[in-house]
């Protein structure tokens, strides 16, 4: 089932126009970062997938949403105050949100490098329900947050977050966007995952030297050498 795109949270980012960028910096200078300062970019309603080679911009672009949405950039909701060390680009500052007016959205962003300091921070506060997560594995703990914090109409982003999970439980996650996408809510996911990115009916965002393009799965790079892969190990091997 696909979510009506009227009632979406976040219609657009767009560079803001009277913030300040170096265009010679590391950041602004990758092509899809690029893309976005100059072009913008709708964000459809439903799950979007970013993908893209290590390199391409993915993480530095959900973080900067998250950042410009309010949100916690090492994850969490937007009244999350952690952080190790700020690795982050300055990017999120750089943007305007394009928000639905009238009706309030939740918000939350997990990210899977940075899963222990979230899991710390929430066992902190007073009476917190999540003291339990460091005692759970590293995926347990993923799926479980995520059950807690993604919860109807919203804004979600997640980065990466196949890197703790089996197989199985990749497929659990699908599902489970499946059902946020029924109940309205739009997700962001920078992911490598050819299984996540098989979910029907999502919009899935290549990014490269090109900038950022829609594409379909069966046409991902990332599809195609799996599929060789798995059909002769071997070829690659050599």
């Amino acid at each position: 089932m696909r979510s009506s795109g009227e009632g979406r949270p976040i219609r657009r980012i767009e560079r803001d126009p009277l913030a300040e960028v170096d265009r010679t910096a590391w950041w602004a200078a990758i092509p899809a970062v690029a893309a976005l300062l100059d072009h913008g970019l709708n964000i459809p309603a439903g799950v979007t997938f970013l993908v893209g080679e290590n390199g391409s911009g993915k993480s530095t672009l959900i973080e900067a949403l998250a950042a410009a949405h309010g949100l916690n950039p090492e994850g969490g909701s937007r009244d999350a105050r952690h952080s190790s060390r700020v690795t982050e680009s300055p990017l999120g500052e750089a943007l305007k949100v394009i928000r639905t007016p009238g009706r309030r959205a939740n918000a939350y962003f997990l990210r899977a490098e940075t899963m222990h300091g979230l899991y710390t921070y929430l066992e902190s506060l007073p009476g917190s329900p999540d003291h339990d997560l460091h005692d759970r594995s590293h995926g347990e703990g993923f799926l479980e947050l995520l059950a807690r914090k993604f919860r109807g109409y919203g804004f979600y982003l997640m980065d990466e977050p196949e890197a703790p999970l089996s197989f199985t439980s990749t497929l659990g996650l699908l599902a489970r966007l499946d059902a946020l996408r029924a109940d309205g809510a739009q997700i962001v996911v920078a992911t490598h995952s050819p299984l996540l990115t098989a979910l029907p009916g999502a919009t899935i965002l290549e990014l490269g030297e090109h900038g950022i393009r829609r594409t379909a799965w069966d046409e991902l790079e990332v599809v195609g050498h799996w599929r060789r892969f798995l059909g002769d190990p071997g070829s690659y091997m050599r």
